[in-house]
């Protein structure tokens, strides 16, 4: 019997552009939000107002929501801020993970937020799951296995109610301990190898991931120009690296902007899309610098609305010109002889 998936090909099609590409801003940040609303309210980031947070929320849905295929809300903040304002036609992708990951001596531990469920996520109306995975192939071992059974037991749920898995990989600095006796920095040669490496081991099958949210295998900051010089010839190669491994697993991927600046996302954009990316999920590169005008949200709109749209507008039309499109396999119905079918493949 034809293994449809009707529920995921339609997630990842509201996700995407009529064309397949993915378009996506991201506003389910917490901590980079708060702290700056912290920083402007002078008042530590856990005594920030809710009202802020759903004020900064709200703007966003509002400018950048008809310019986007779809957005990553939170549910904490940008569901009651932002789901009113959200068109009809913009994608929802909806946060599962708690921002407030543990760290141990031996790395980084996530999990969901208390209270969600990727049922839940279903139930509200949500087109797709996503999950950020602090994850370091070099971590300890019990910590690398909580990671993955994290993800596994989640792509297990998201077959389960038919949704798409957007899964978000990050490599994360160790804490200072026994092991590590300083805070760690990543050396740009070793950066790629766990960015690499990391991806490899979730397009695994046993993890059930529909999309790709990655970030860039080299600091986005530093990347040269893009072009055929030795240094960008040696750059695009990780980049090349990663759109292989994801063509290989079947699985689309986009690129996270990691907080740089809009042209540098640019940048990171072109060597993705040389790659065979098919789109972006990005955030702060499109409106991190209105929101320099907090508390001010009439200022914060205006540049949002000039410059918050042009940048967001201009990936867009990157995305259009050098992406690669996303196209929904619908070819379990060609398999299908008799009246039924259909129905009994979701028994």
């Amino acid at each position: 019997m034809a293994n449809l998936n009707l529920g995921k090909q339609w997630g990842l099609r509201r996700m995407a552009t009529p064309a397949g590409h993915f378009t996506m801003v991201a506003l389910d940040q917490r901590p980079p939000i708060a702290n700056l609303i912290g920083k402007k309210r002078g008042i530590a980031p856990v005594d920030v107002a809710f009202d802020d947070m759903i004020d900064v929320k709200r703007v966003l849905v509002d400018v950048l929501g008809p310019q986007a295929s779809a957005m990553l809300f939170d549910p904490n903040f940008a569901f009651p801020a932002g789901l009113e304002k959200l068109p009809a036609h913009t994608g929802l992708v909806v946060t599962l993970e708690d921002h407030r990951f543990k760290d141990t001596p031996g790395g980084r531990v996530s999990h969901s937020i208390n209270n969600w469920s990727v049922e839940k996520i279903k139930r509200a109306g949500g087109d797709g799951v996503k999950v950020l995975a602090w994850y370091r192939p070099d971590a300890e071992p019990d910590v690398i296995a909580h990671q993955q059974r994290y993800v596994e037991k989640i792509g297990a749920e998201c077959r389960t109610f038919d949704i798409p898995l957007v899964l978000e990989l990050l490599v994360y600095p160790f804490p200072k301990s026994e092991r590590h006796t300083t805070d760690y920095v990543e050396s740009p040669e070793k950066m790629p190898e766990l960015v690499l490496d990391s991806v490899r081991e979730f397009a695994k099958p046993k993890y059930g991931v529909d999309l790709f949210k990655l970030e860039s295998p080299l600091p986005g900051a530093g990347l040269p120009a893009h072009g055929e010089d030795d240094v960008a010839s040696k750059a695009q190669a990780y980049f090349d690296d990663m759109g292989a491994i994801c063509k290989d697993a079947g699985i689309p991927w986009v690129m996270l902007s990691a907080g740089v600046t809009p042209s540098q996302f640019v940048r990171v954009m072109q060597y993705a899309y040389a790659a065979g990316a098919n789109g972006f999920l990005a955030g702060r590169a499109i409106w991190w610098e209105a929101l320099q005008h907090f508390p001010d949200l009439g200022a914060f709109e205006a540049q949002l609305r000039a410059e918050g749209i042009a940048t967001l507008q201009e990936l867009s039309a990157l995305t259009t010109r050098a992406g690669k499109g996303w196209k929904a396999d619908y070819s379990g119905f060609e398999a299908m002889q008799s009246e039924g079918e259909l129905c009994a493949s979701y028994l």
